[in-house]
């Protein structure tokens, strides 16, 4: 049987057919009129036969068009019926007005219709209160839909991808993973030790690495005395997140029944198939998490963003004083290189990044070069404040202290600017310096965050150090000698290592009171320090005030919090937390107060027990296992507690997010 399309093939020949012999019957018509009347008895059934093949032609394509019209329409229906694609039409209260039948056998109680999105699927409520046109992916009944939601229709479309889903995970989940483990302190604690002891070491690390790796399937493969190559994928590294890394307590207390306090650092490269760059993002784990103290797990993803774990010990100091030595010959280098040399601290500075900026002036000077320190005096504490008082007696040291507009002014292409006490731009006192100038160097105590200053010349960052101002003090030791210190700068240095360590007590190593014993031969006053520290009787009964609002969340965690509307000082803030550790059953402290308008601080503090570095960093700080602070923006004293009981719980409890 002739198809539609033939029929109309047909249709067109034989148009053109009777056209054809018209025209020639028409055209013959003037010279014979048998030749013409032969011609139409021959067209004439030619017509006949054109217009019952058109009438034909036209029956079979209204025929052909019912027909598409009805399979149409029928397909139409069973793809709103049959097919395997929800759909839903919802009234403005939210209440289902129609579903198809793929949707309702989902349904608990086998209907939807007439019933609330709230109580037959209250994972889609979200979805429809949204405005516009919505695409998004939600899990209901035990299977994960892809909603799309048109407003205007109030409908809903629902596509199952569950098996693509599936699909995607798992290759998610086998993704491989690099990571380099590193032994911290190898070398320097088998130096002195003979073939026999080493070795006992190396079979107990080795020992233990392979069970560990062997527990969880993980590619193993030692590179050097003190780097092992780890190969593992993403649903490994999940579960090494969720048990925290266990191998770093593993190695701690197994080398420690040994009396070799050894440590283990790693670093981690995830989120992308490319092996090169995630042998890079390993290499750059490993050495953030150095720079942090060791101890501890980095894992750098695609995205730049990096989880920490670990950090549960106060890092040994593993300095040394060829490091020191080197580290202050590099800086004299840059400073004879340079016009003049701008020193900057952090906002709100205490006595150490004051004391220590100081110090780094009189570098400057012995090196014959103009030293200033940028200070916004508006925002110094009263123990930096009675310090300035005393430096205005000293008219050609007070002179140097500028404002940071004073800075910008002075500041060439051939300025070094130094920063201490901080190595995060946020928190400098005047981040349009960082711009201005591309000679920078940075020293620093703190445990190395995500954020850091852009292509340094020179990092001095020491987390092992008790202070900024210890660090500088060793540094000034090699310096030329045509200019002496003097007692003010001395003491000024003095007086930000004894803040740090809560006078000797907190971080304090051998180097601490090597440093502290040449500024007290430089003629450091230790009660002048006193004097810069004291504090009067409001001070000591607004501390109080904190304290006493004091209550403990769990395993030992002292929450206190300020009012909404009083603003404390940053050091009144810290010395309540110190207070609330000097407390019996207080395993940490932690004090919410306002620092100013719209900007809550949070000041941690721990015996060591805690890491409260972690805890902060969760809410965007950091600092040190025992000694760390936050500032969250935007947010009420009520809602920063909040946030950090939630960090607190995900600390202690345990979290697949950790940072």
């Amino acid at each position: 049987m002739p198809t539609y399309f033939q029929h109309r093939v047909m249709r067109r020949l034989l148009i053109g057919l009777s056209v054809s012999l018209v025209l020639i019957v028409l055209a013959f018509a003037f010279f014979n009129a048998w030749i013409t009347l032969i011609g139409l008895i021959v067209i004439t059934p030619l017509l006949w036969f054109s217009f019952s093949y058109e009438r034909r032609f036209f029956e079979d394509t209204e025929q052909y068009i019912s027909t598409l019209s009805y399979r149409v329409k029928r397909v139409g229906e069973e793809a709103l019926m049959e097919m395997p694609v929800g759909i839903l039409l919802f009234n403005d209260d939210f209440f289902v007005e129609w579903a198809n039948p793929y949707l309702t056998s989902f349904a608990d109680g086998g209907t939807m219709i007439g019933r609330s999105l709230y109580d037959v699927a209250d994972a889609l409520v979200p979805v429809v209160k949204k405005e516009g046109h919505t695409d998004e992916t939600v899990s209901w009944q035990g299977r994960i839909f892809r909603v799309i939601h048109k407003q205007e229709e109030r409908l809903l479309y629902l596509f199952d991808v569950t098996e693509q889903t599936e699909i995607e995970q798992r290759y998610k989940a086998d993704r491989t993973v690099l990571s380099v483990i590193f032994l911290d302190n190898y070398d320097d604690l088998t130096q002195g030790m003979d073939d026999s002891a080493r070795s006992n070491i190396n079979s107990s690390v080795t020992s233990l690495l392979n069970k560990w790796a062997n527990d969880h399937q993980i590619y193993v493969k030692r590179i050097s005395s003190d780097r092992f190559m780890a190969v593992m994928n993403e649903r490994i590294l999940k579960e090494l997140e969720q048990e925290k890394f266990t191998i770093l307590d593993g190695i701690r207390e197994k080398t420690s029944k040994q009396n070799v306090p050894l440590t283990l650092s790693i670093g981690i490269g995830s989120g992308t198939e490319n092996l090169p760059e995630l042998g890079a993002q390993a290499q750059s784990s490993l050495d953030l998490a150095l720079g942090r103290g060791g101890d501890q797990v980095a894992i750098k993803q695609q995205n730049g963003k990096v989880k920490f774990y670990g950090g549960k010990t106060n890092p040994m100091e593993k300095r040394t004083r060829v490091r020191a030595r080197v580290i202050s010959h590099a800086l004299r280098e840059l400073i004879v290189g340079s016009d003049k040399v701008i020193v900057m601290g952090h906002r709100r500075p205490d006595m150490d990044a004051v004391g220590a900026a100081i110090g780094i002036r009189k570098i400057a000077q012995m090196n014959h070069k103009e030293g200033y320190v940028a200070l916004n005096f508006a925002e110094i504490d009263n123990s930096v404040k009675r310090l300035m008082e005393e430096i205005k007696g000293k008219p050609e040291l007070y002179s140097q202290m500028i404002t940071p507009e004073e800075a910008l002014e002075i500041a060439t292409e051939d300025t070094l600017l130094v920063i201490v006490d901080t190595h995060k731009p946020s928190l400098v006192i005047e981040e349009r310096l960082l711009d201005k100038i591309e000679k920078v160097v940075v020293i620093d105590h703190h445990r190395r965050g995500e954020e850091f200053i852009e292509t340094p010349l020179l990092v001095y960052m020491e987390p092992y150090a008790s202070s900024t101002a210890e660090l500088v003090t060793e540094l000034l030791d090699y310096q030329p000698k045509n200019e002496k210190i003097t007692m003010l700068e001395a003491t000024a240095l003095l007086a930000g290592i004894i803040v740090d360590t809560k006078s000797f007590t907190m971080r304090t190593g051998s180097r601490t009171f090597d440093a502290a014993s040449y500024l007290r031969t430089q003629g450091a006053d230790t009660v002048l320090v006193q004097q810069f520290l004291r504090e009067d009787v409001t001070t000591y009964l607004e501390r109080a005030r904190l304290v006493e609002t004091v209550e403990f969340y769990k395993h030992g965690m002292a929450i206190a919090a300020g009012e909404e509307d009083k603003i404390h000082d940053s050091v009144i803030i810290a010395q309540a937390a110190d207070t609330l550790l000097s407390m019996e059953d207080v395993a940490a402290s932690f004090v919410v107060a306002m620092r100013e308008e719209n900007v809550v601080g949070i000041s941690a503090r721990s015996l060591g027990t805690v890491n409260v570095q972690l805890i902060m960093e969760r809410l965007g700080g950091g600092g040190h296992l025992t000694n760390s602070a936050t500032q969250l923006y935007d947010t009420t004293i009520e809602e920063a507690v909040e946030q950090l009981k939630v960090a607190i719980s995900e600390h202690v409890e345990g979290s697949s997010d950790e940072q």
